[in-house]
C-alpha cells in the first residue's frame, strides 16, 4: 500500500483536513492510474470541503470544447436531498440490477458475465465471481446511498436542439467538454486516498433531477461521483492486455495481440 494512502477502516473515525493530505497530490500520475478504481463502499466521515474543492478545481483543469469551460458542479451533503437522487438510484436500479443478477446467472458468455470476463481476462467461473462481487458493490451503495458523505454532480450549461434531428457526433462532442474533468476528478481523489465512483443511474429521469438539484432548463447533469474515505484500500487494477484491444489501421487487423508493456522491461 502506498503511503500515502488512508489507512484501512471499516469504522467512523477522525478524518483528515486539506491542510494534512495536500502533499499526496504528488503521487505519481503513472501510480494514480494504475491503482485507481471504482470504490463505492465509503464511510459516513465528514469530507473536509478544501479537499473537494480542490478535487473541483484539478477538475477545472481538463480541456473542453474550443475552451468553452461550460461546466458546472453541484456539491451536495444534505442527507434530503442525497435520499431524493437515492430514491431514483433505487428506481433505475430495482430494474438494471435485476437484470444483471439475471445475466450473471446464465453463465453464458455472451451475457454480462461474458463482457466481465473479456475485460477482466478472469476464468469462466471467475467471471461470474467478478460480475457478483461487482453487483454487490452497487447494491451496497444503493443500499447506504444517504449515508455517502458527498455527492458531486457534474453538469453541462446548454446542449442539443431539442426535438431535432441530430448527428451522433453531436452527443460526443456535448459530453466530450466533460468527462475529461470528470476523470481529474477521479485523480484527484485518488490521490488524495479518497473513494470514488462514476454512477448515472441516479439521474435516469433528468426532469427529476433538475427538480431535486434546482437546475435551470440549461444546465444538464451528466453523472455523479460519490466521495468519501473508503472502507478499505485502493489497489493494482487486472485489465485485458493492451495488445488485445487495439488494431493498427483497420479494425480487425491486431499484429500486437496478448502484447502488455507494464511489466516488460525498456527496449
Amino acid at each position: 500500500m502506498s503511503e500515502r494512502d488512508v489507512p484501512q477502516r471499516s469504522e467512523p473515525g477522525p478524518t483528515p483536513t486539506y491542510a494534512e493530505v495536500r502533499d499526496r497530490l504528488s503521487m505519481p500520475l503513472v501510480e494514480a492510474m494504475t491503482t485507481q478504481r471504482a470504490v463505492r463502499r465509503l464511510l459516513p466521515d465528514p469530507v473536509d470541503e478544501d479537499i473537494v474543492l480542490r478535487c473541483i478545481e484539478l477538475a477545472l483543469k481538463a480541456p473542453t470544447g474550443s475552451n468553452g469551460q461550460n461546466w458546472e458542479f453541484v456539491v451536495v451533503t444534505e442527507r434530503a436531498t442525497k435520499a431524493a437522487l437515492g430514491r431514483q438510484y433505487r428506481l433505475a436500479w430495482n430494474l438494471y440490477g435485476g437484470v444483471g443478477h439475471w445475466l450473471n446467472e446464465q453463465q453464458d458468455a455472451g451475457g454480462l458475465a461474458g463482457l466481465v470476463g473479456r475485460a477482466t481476462g478472469a476464468s469462466a467461473g471467475a467471471d461470474r465471481e467478478s460480475m457478483a462481487k461487482i453487483l454487490r458493490a452497487v447494491q451496497w451503495q444503493v443500499d447506504h446511498f444517504e449515508e455517502l458523505p458527498v455527492l458531486v454532480v457534474p453538469c453541462l450549461r446548454g446542449g442539443k436542439p431539442p426535438y431535432l434531428p441530430v448527428p451522433s457526433i453531436a452527443a460526443t462532442s456535448f459530453y466530450g467538454s466533460i468527462y475529461p474533468s470528470v476523470q481529474n476528478l477521479l485523480l484527484a481523489a485518488r490521490a488524495f486516498g479518497l473513494g470514488a465512483s462514476l454512477i448515472t443511474l441516479p439521474l435516469w429521469s433528468v426532469t427529476a433531477a433538475r427538480r431535486i438539484l434546482g437546475l435551470p432548463l440549461s444546465v444538464h447533469p451528466v453523472c455523479v461521483v460519490p466521495l468519501g474515505w473508503p472502507r478499505g484500500r485502493y489497489g493494482p487494477t487486472t485489465r485485458r492486455a493492451v495488445g488485445d484491444v487495439v488494431h493498427k489501421e483497420r479494425y480487425g487487423e491486431r499484429p500486437w495481440v496478448g502484447r502488455r508493456l507494464e511489466d516488460s522491461p525498456p527496449g
